[in-house]
């Protein structure tokens, strides 16, 4: 077989890499036609830029996206936001939050998706009755610290524990949309750094799914995160 293998191995990565790139170009676009290019005033395009780093995006990709999302650079690309619902393997609820820059191509694309593992995607508001809406606000902090106090402390209404690749520990506070920014810059206060303010939504109840169930649930949400539009997605899990 010779080393062939290796060279489709490195193939496939850089392909996955230059999609995530793609990604990430998109969400500092929409970032800087949302807020403006100052990264100092646009929180969100602070944290695009970030994540982007974070990755080992090139300051060239970084650079451009943000001349694209000022006007500066026209190319004739628009970035749209848009929102998919339906219902994945077993009934679960999927939210799927896609940047693209054809919605004639994402639509069927996506619908594509969820015929392929026995899903139904509906129209607005099919499964939105799943989920609530809510601000999203991540972030770390050291020290000791009651994680509950401080979620009472900056307004947000729940916290939880999460675990990055890493092994690092993370907390994210939900709270009213209406509150994101209020949340973020108190917790900023209060010595956490933010690594994540956003809208969400949040699944007011989980679907119980065998673990057979949830290996298929899991294949299918994959593909639906490494399709090209997909920004964010949001399950009943």
């Amino acid at each position: 077989m010779g080393k062939g293998w290796k060279t489709t191995i490195k193939s496939a990565n850089a392909q996955k890499k230059g999609l995530i790139f793609t990604k990430l170009a998109r969400e500092i676009q929409v970032a800087v036609k949302a807020g403006g290019a100052d990264p100092n005033m646009n929180a969100r395009l602070r944290m695009a830029i970030d994540a982007a780093k974070k990755e080992s995006c090139p300051n060239d990709t970084i650079e451009r996206a943000i001349k694209k999302g000022s006007g500066q650079l026209n190319d004739g690309e628009i970035i749209e936001e848009l929102t998919y619902e339906g219902y994945g393997p077993h009934g679960v609820g999927v939210i799927v939050e896609c940047q693209t820059n054809n919605k004639h191509r994402t639509a069927p694309e996506m619908r594509n998706l969820f015929k392929g593992h026995e899903g139904a995607l509906g129209e607005t508001g099919s499964v939105a009755w799943m989920f609530d809406r809510v601000c999203l606000v991540e972030g770390s902090k050291s020290g000791t610290f009651d994680p509950e106090e401080e979620a009472i402390e900056v307004g947000a209404n729940e916290v939880e524990t999460t675990e990055d690749e890493h092994g690092k520990v993370h907390y994210e506070f939900f709270g009213a949309p209406e509150s994101l920014d209020a949340i973020r810059k108190a917790l900023t206060a209060r010595g956490w750094t933010v690594t994540k303010a956003e809208l969400s939504y949040k699944a007011k109840n989980k679907t119980e799914l065998t673990e057979a169930q949830l290996k298929e649930v899991q294949e299918f949400l994959s593909e639906v995160d490494d399709f090209d539009d997909t920004h964010r997605v949001h399950v009943t899990l």
